[in-house]
């Protein structure tokens, strides 16, 4: 039996929205008094909002109660939403639209498994949001990256067995979730640093339907 879906992440997958992150937490670790980089900034992709702020405030040795954790994590949301007011249908990764529109119309199902919480915003932005079937919420689920948590709900969202799902990422966390969740992972990005035990493209346009079948195929 062939897969029946196909999941998602969006930053590094869809669209780079990585950067609009990096420079948003960058912002509010300096108000923090705390320095970030480009190298530290790469713990932070594929993590949820709350976990990347815990780990900005363990590098800069900070702790703060509930309430001002909450503020500042409303914070960072509101300077990377304003930052991403910009994205367009421009803004798609190679690639991306015309395996969507293949997956349709080869009849599988489609959904985003981000830890992003302004997803569908963005989705919405680009013009893309009728080709997902379902997008699995980041605040409603137990634990981020790598657990498994959002692809589980992502397959549960298309009513698939996750085991007959394919999980596209590129990013450690993101892969190790996929892996822990059961469906078949397909990275973007190089081995060293996603790992040399999975199906591995170099950008989003060697990303098709027939690759999907291919990689697929070989492993069942």
């Amino acid at each position: 039996m062939t897969y029946q879906a196909v999941l998602f992440d969006l930053d590094g997958v869809i669209t780079d929205t990585a950067e609009y992150h990096y420079l948003a937490w960058k912002k509010l670790a300096e108000e923090q008094g705390i320095h970030i980089d480009r190298a530290f900034n790469e713990q932070l992709k594929g993590v949820s909002r709350d976990d990347s702020l815990r780990r900005i405030l363990a590098y800069g040795g900070k702790s703060v109660d509930d309430a001002e954790f909450a503020r500042l994590t409303t914070r960072k949301n509101d300077n990377y939403v304003e930052m991403i007011q910009a994205v367009r249908p421009e803004d798609v990764y190679p690639g991306i639209l015309a395996l969507l529109q293949a997956l349709r119309a080869a009849g599988k199902k489609i959904a985003l498994a981000s830890a992003s919480k302004n997803g569908p915003f963005l989705l919405e932005k680009m013009q893309l949001t009728a080709y997902f079937d379902a997008i699995a919420d980041p605040a409603a689920v137990a634990h981020s990256k790598p657990a498994p948590d959002i692809f589980l709900a992502a397959a549960q969202g298309v009513g698939v067995d996750i085991r007959d799902c394919i999980g596209i990422e590129d990013a450690a966390a993101g892969i190790t979730a996929i892996k822990a969740a059961g469906a078949l992972p397909v990275g973007v990005g190089k081995a060293e640093d996603l790992g040399s035990d999975i199906a591995l493209v170099p950008d989003t346009a060697h990303l098709t339907l027939a690759y999907l079948d291919e990689v697929w195929a070989a492993l069942h």
